[in-house]
C-alpha cells in the first residue's frame, strides 16, 4: 500500500482561504498526502494569515499566494501549475449584517466565478472542489415533510431574503453559480457541504463555527433554527475535501456532517460531557420540519471518510478552545 505521502504524487494543488480553520487543516492534509499547495491568502504580508500555515512546511511544499477574490491576474497565477484548485475562500458572518450585497452575496458569488475562471484559463486543473454549505441546503421550508434532507435539496433564497438569512443566501447563490459555470464552461467540479465545522484551532483567530459553541458554553439561547443541520468534524471535512478530489466517480454535491440533528440535540450532548458550564437546555425540535438521521453524510462514506462521533468533535473543540484560552 502506498505512503500517506506518496498518494500525492507530488501533484500542485491551490487552496483558497487557505489561512481560515478549514483551509489550514486542509493544507496540513494535503502536505502530509504528499502535495505541493499554493496557499491563497488575502495578504501575504499579514503574519497572522501566513505564519501558522508556513510552521506546516519546512521542506519548499507550501508557497504562499495574493488571492484576492476580485483580483482575476493574482488567482490565474496561483492556479498555474495546479492540477486541482479547493475554493474555500468565502465571508462567513453570523452577527447582523448591514450590507449583505457586498458583504456577503457579491464576494461569494463573484469571488468564486473568479476561482473558476483562474481554473479553466489555466490549463491544467482537472477539478476544482468548492466549498458550499449546509447553508446551501437549509433553510429549505419546502422540502417534503418528514423526509430527510438529501443532497437533492436546496435552500429557499426568497425564504433568506424576507428573513435575512444572509450567508444561507449567499452560499446558495454562489453554489448554483458555481454549477451554471461547470456545465457552461465545461469544467469538472464537485461541491462540499459541511455542517458546522468544529475542531482543533490552527489559525491564531476563533472561525465562526467555534465562536457559536463558545457562545453555547457561555450561556447562550440562541437556537440557530433556520440554519443549523449538524456538526462535523474539522479534520473530516478537511479528508473530505481530499477524497473528493482524488476520487474520479466522485460528482455533484456531498452533505458532511456527523447527522442530521437538531441544534437541541448537540446542545444536550454538549452540557452531559460538559457540565460545570453554563449551557442551557432547549426544547426538543428547535429545527422545525427537521427530520433526524444516524448518517448525514452517505456519499462522503461511500467514498471512504470515516465520520468521527460527536463525543470527539466536541471534546476537541472544547480542549481546544481551553488550550486558546477562549474558556477555562
Amino acid at each position: 500500500m502506498a505512503s500517506r505521502r506518496e498518494e500525492g504524487k507530488g501533484e500542485t494543488v491551490m487552496v483558497t482561504g487557505a489561512s481560515g480553520f478549514i483551509g489550514s487543516t486542509l493544507v496540513r492534509g494535503l502536505l502530509d498526502r504528499g502535495y505541493n499547495v499554493h496557499a491563497g491568502v488575502l495578504n501575504p504580508d499579514d503574519k497572522a494569515e501566513t505564519d501558522h500555515l508556513l510552521r506546516l512546511a519546512s521542506d519548499g511544499r507550501l508557497r504562499i499566494f495574493r488571492c484576492d477574490l476580485f483580483d482575476g491576474a493574482a488567482l490565474l497565477d496561483a492556479a498555474r501549475g495546479c492540477s486541482g484548485v479547493f475554493h474555500l475562500a468565502s465571508p462567513c458572518i453570523v452577527d447582523a449584517v448591514t450590507d449583505p450585497q457586498r458583504q456577503l452575496i457579491v464576494p461569494a458569488v463573484e469571488g468564486t466565478l473568479n476561482v473558476l475562471r483562474a481554473a479553466k484559463e489555466a490549463g491544467g486543473v482537472r477539478r476544482v472542489v468548492v466549498t458550499s454549505s449546509i447553508a446551501a441546503i437549509v433553510p429549505s421550508p419546502g422540502w417534503p415533510s418528514g423526509e430527510v434532507r438529501d443532497e437533492r435539496c436546496w435552500a429557499d433564497v426568497d425564504y433568506c431574503d424576507k428573513h435575512g438569512l444572509w450567508y444561507s443566501a449567499s452560499k446558495t447563490l454562489a453554489e448554483e453559480a458555481a454549477w451554471k459555470f461547470a456545465e457552461e464552461k465545461g469544467l469538472d467540479v464537485v461541491t462540499l457541504n459541511p455542517g458546522a465545522v468544529l475542531g482543533p484551532i490552527i489559525p491564531p483567530t476563533i472561525s465562526s463555527s467555534m465562536s457559536v459553541l463558545l457562545r453555547l458554553l457561555q450561556g447562550s439561547t440562541e437556537d440557530y433554527k433556520d440554519i443549523w443541520m449538524g456538526a462535523v468534524h474539522v479534520e473530516d471535512v478537511a479528508l473530505a475535501h481530499i477524497l473528493l478530489f482524488e476520487n474520479p466517480s466522485a460528482s455533484g454535491r456531498h452533505i458532511c456532517s456527523q447527522s442530521i440533528s437538531h441544534w437541541s440535540d448537540f446542545a444536550a450532548k454538549v452540557a452531559e460531557l460538559y457540565p460545570n458550564y453554563k449551557v442551557p437546555k432547549f426544547p426538543k425540535d428547535t429545527q422545525p420540519g427537521l427530520v433526524r438521521a444516524e448518517i448525514g453524510s452517505k456519499k462522503l462514506i461511500a467514498l471512504g471518510l470515516q465520520i468521527s462521533p460527536l463525543e470527539k468533535i466536541i471534546r476537541d473543540a472544547v480542549e481546544s478552545l481551553k488550550t486558546r484560552g477562549y474558556i477555562s
